[in-house]
């Protein structure tokens, strides 16, 4: 009996929980881990299987997965996201911007074409023929639709100069023919100067034409750095180009090759051989400046220039009512005075005196050759760059009070101002 019993315990360790099947010891070890543990293991394999292929089947699914991976590899790891997704930048809001600010500014965009007499004199010494015709071209900008159009003074000016050869002498005469071709419009349209200011670089020109498509002007004052900006012009006669970057610098000061200083926009947006007088625009197509110069030569690459539109609207009315800009005038010369200079002929640092013209400003305050101009308006002075910037600011007719010093006293003077001759 108690043998019995034994047996019969002995023999119910082996049963499994599945049923009354008795197996040997090494049969039940293999088959009990086959199904408490691999079996288990594959079915949730294939459960996940089914899951994720359903959760990826649905788009609506799948883009929830992968956009809140993607979030939170950017948020662990913005330089290498560990999911394998390459992040794209799209590029379709700049090209929407580029081609609106085109779309707006280009029927406000003119070619202009120049005609000039060029005269030989050394030619004409041999019973030559000495004159040719030569041609220009430039850009312009509608600013009114009765046919008004801003431009650089340089693209509708010339002047006399010598050549690089000491041989020959060339005399270029004033345009004697200036077209305007508009946008999307083969016809060349005869044009007129209206006025043109050589300080400024800025001219204005008219064609007989109504129903034009002015264009708009931004606030040029609060551009930034880094801001979209836009070429519009005809480079080398290949009418309506543009050319894009942004606005690399504001308030620049730069000289040209007359020795003339402009405080201008910079830009890496090309700029080439024609593009003067037309625009820069931002990115809502508005003018803010007037293309007008560059810089070019081994090394240097995208500093283009433009006028601030801000400071051409009182020029640009003047030259309409006026033919010309109508400035305040002192009426002397001057030297400017730097600390080696002024040192080196025992003066002082500013502008020194060496003409004054007759009935002039000027003169009628008393100024004389010799004085050095130390201060105008309370603000110190030691270049003519300083007094004229000083000047401009007046109207004609104003009182302007300068201080001199004169064999080494100092004199305070009032000036009334005049007209420019």
């Amino acid at each position: 009996m108690e043998e019995n019993e034994k047996k019969e315990n002995k023999t119910t360790n082996f049963k499994t929980v599945s049923g009354p099947v008795v197996l040997n010891q090494k049969e039940r070890k293999h088959t009990g881990f086959g199904k408490s543990v691999l079996l288990p293991f594959f079915s949730g394999v294939v459960g996940c299987a089914v899951v994720i292929g359903t959760c990826f089947g649905v788009p609506s699914i799948r883009n929830q997965i992968l956009s809140s991976n993607y979030s939170t590899n950017n948020s662990t790891n913005t330089n290498t996201p560990s999911s394998g997704y390459v992040s794209q930048t799209s590029l379709s809001n700049y090209s929407d911007t580029a081609v609106y600010a085109a779309n707006k500014i280009l029927p406000s965009i003119v070619g202009i074409k120049i005609e000039y007499t060029v005269n030989n004199s050394m030619m004409s010494m041999f019973g030559k023929p000495s004159a040719s015709t030569a041609t220009a071209s430039g850009s312009g900008i509608i600013i009114s639709e009765d046919g008004y159009i801003l431009t650089n003074n340089h693209v509708v000016s010339s002047s006399t100069s010598d050549t690089s050869s000491s041989d020959s002498y060339y005399q270029i005469s004033e345009a004697t023919k200036l077209t305007v071709t508009l946008f999307n419009d083969s016809t060349e349209y005869t044009a007129k100067i209206i006025g043109k200011d050589e300080q400024t670089d800025l001219a204005v020109i008219k064609i007989d034409k109504t129903g034009l498509s002015k264009a708009e002007f931004a606030d040029s004052d609060s551009i930034k750095v880094g801001d979209f900006a836009m070429a519009v012009g005809n480079p080398i006669g290949l009418q309506s180009s543009v050319t894009a970057g942004i606005v690399s610098a504001v308030n620049r000061e730069v000289t040209d090759s007359d020795g003339k200083k402009f405080t201008l926009i910079q830009t890496d947006a090309a700029i080439n051989a024609g593009n003067s007088g037309g625009a820069l625009v931002n990115s809502e197509g508005k003018v803010i400046g007037i293309n007008t110069l560059k810089m070019s030569g081994t090394g240097i690459e995208g500093m283009g220039f433009a006028i601030p539109i801000n400071s051409t609207t009182d020029v640009t009315s003047q030259l309409i009512q006026y033919s010309k800009v109508k400035r305040p005038y002192i009426g002397i010369s001057g030297i400017d005075l730097n600390e080696e200079t002024a040192k080196t002929y025992n003066l002082v640092m500013g502008v020194y005196v060496k003409s004054v013209e007759d009935f002039s400003s000027a003169e009628k305050a008393g100024v004389k050759p010799g004085d050095v101009i130390i201060e105008a308006d309370g603000s110190k002075i030691t270049s003519m760059d300083d007094l004229n910037k000083i000047k401009n600011s007046h109207k004609i007719g104003d009182e302007m009070k300068i201080k001199v010093n004169r064999e080494g006293q100092e004199k305070e003077l009032t000036l009334k101002l005049g007209e420019q001759p």
